[in-house]
C-alpha cells in the first residue's frame, strides 16, 4: 500500500545506509521550505514571556552529514533559545561522564506518556523520574552535572554544549531572566524530587542551572551539526572532535525515540521514523543514524508544544531522503539465506 502525503509518495525512498547525492539534498529541502512556510497552523509560546516575541513567518531547514557538508534552506543562522532540545545532549554528557547505566537507575529510560512538566508521573512512580526528556528526568540529570557549585555545573554544560555544536554557544540573558521569574513549576518539581532523596544537588540552584542551559542561543545550522555528532558516534563533524563515545550516542537515540516528543513521541517514530527532540522556541532536531542530522526551526507551535511546519518538513524529508529507519524494500532473490551461527 503507498502511503500518499502531501502529494508525494513516501514509499518511494527507504533507508540505504547513506544520503542521496548532494544536488538532491538541497533540491529537496528546498522543496520542503516552499512546501510549508505559508502553514500559518499553530501559535507562539508565550507561557515564557521572552518567547511570546518570536516572529512566526522564520522558518528554516538545515542538514548536517557526517563528513560535515551543510545542506541549508530558509533561516538557519537565525538564533533562538535551544530549550527542551538541550536535555537531549545534556543527558549524553552526563552519560559520559557518569556512565549509562547509573543514569538509566537515576534518571530511566520510559514514556510517562504525559506533558513534559507532569507532577503526577512522579507521584505514580514512588518518586521516580521516568526519563531524561521530561522536565523531572532532566532536572535529575542536571542535578548529576559534573562540579561542586552551580557555576561549575553551568561552565560544564556551556562548554559541553559548545562542543557538541562546534563553536562556543553563547547565554540568551533576556529569555534566561525571563524563564528565571517564572519557573516556579520547575523550582517545585525538584523540591518533590528531593523529597524523594532524588536530588544529587540543591533543587533551586539546580533548577537556575537548568534554566541557563534551556536558554543556550543556538541556530538550526547548529542543531543539525549536534545532530550529526550523535549520528557519527560521537564525533563533531565540523571540528572532528570526540566529544562522547559512540555506546552514549546509543543510548541517547534510543532514549529520543522513546520519549524525544513527549505523549507524542510514538505517534512520531510512527510517522517520522527516526529519533528526535523538540523545544518550545520551535526547534526540531532529529537524527539519522550513520548518516546525518536535520533540525527545523518555525516558532509556531501544536498543543504538545511541537514546531507545526518543522514536524510536517521533518516528516516529508524522513520520506524523500530516505531517513525513516523502518522502511525498507524487498530483497532480490539470490537464493535460500545463509544465517551465521557466529556471534
Amino acid at each position: 500500500m503507498v502511503d500518499e502525503f502531501d502529494g508525494f509518495d513516501a514509499s518511494r525512498s527507504v533507508s540505504t545506509g547513506h544520503l542521496p547525492d548532494r544536488p538532491l539534498i538541497d533540491s529537496l529541502l528546498l522543496d520542503a521550505w516552499e512546501r510549508y512556510r505559508g502553514l500559518d497552523e499553530g501559535a507562539v509560546a508565550d507561557y515564557i514571556p521572552a518567547l511570546a516575541a518570536a516572529d512566526p513567518s522564520l522558518f528554516g531547514l538545515c542538514v548536517a552529514e557526517v563528513d560535515g557538508t551543510i545542506h541549508a534552506a530558509g533561516d538557519v543562522d537565525h538564533e533562538f533559545s535551544i530549550q527542551s532540545i538541550s536535555k537531549a545532549f545534556v543527558f549524553a554528557l552526563v552519560c559520559q561522564e557518569r556512565g549509562y547505566q547509573e543514569v538509566l537507575e537515576r534518571v530511566g529510560v520510559d514514556n510517562t506518556g504525559l506533558p513534559f512538566n507532569s507532577v503526577m508521573a512522579i507521584e505514580l512512580n514512588d518518586g521516580h523520574p521516568m526519563n531524561p526528556m521530561v522536565n523531572a528526568g532532566a532536572l535529575v540529570t542536571t542535578s548529576l552535572v559534573p562540579g561542586a557549585s552551580a557555576a561549575a555545573k553551568w561552565e560544564y554544560i556551556q562548554n559541553g554544549l559548545s562542543a557538541f555544536a562546534g563553536r562556543r554557544l553563547a547565554l540568551d540573558v533576556q529569555v534566561y531572566e525571563s524563564e528565571a521569574a517564572t519557573n516556579q513549576r520547575n523550582q517545585g518539581i525538584t523540591r518533590l524530587l528531593q523529597s524523594y532523596g532524588r536530588m544529587e544537588f540543591d533543587p533551586l540552584e539546580t533548577t537556575d542551572v537548568y534554566t541557563r542551559q534551556c536558554s543556550l542561543l543556538v541556530s538550526a545550522r547548529d542543531l543539525a551539526v549536534m545532530a550529526a555528532t550523535l549520528a557519527d558516534g560521537g564525533v563533531n563533524p565540523i571540528t572532528r572532535e570526540q566529544v562522547v563515545d559512540p555506546a552514549v550516542c546509543i543510548r541517547v537515540l534510543a532514549a529520543l525515540a522513546s520519549s524525544g516528543l513527549y505523549e507524542h513521541s510514538g505517534e512520531w517514530l510512527y510517522e517520522i521514523g527516526m529519533p528526535g527532540k523538540s523545544g518550545v522556541s520551535g526547534g526540531i532536531v532529529t537524527i539519522a543514524p550513520g548518516k546525518g542530522g536535520l533540525a527545523t526551526f518555525s516558532p509556531r507551535l501544536d498543543v504538545a508544544g511541537n514546531s507545526v511546519r518543522g514536524k510536517r518538513a521533518t516528516r516529508y524529508l524522513s520520506g524523500v531522503l530516505g531517513l525513516n529507519l523502518f522502511a525498507s524494500a524487498a530483497a532480490a532473490d539470490d537464493g535460500p539465506l545463509q544465517i551465521s551461527r557466529e556471534w
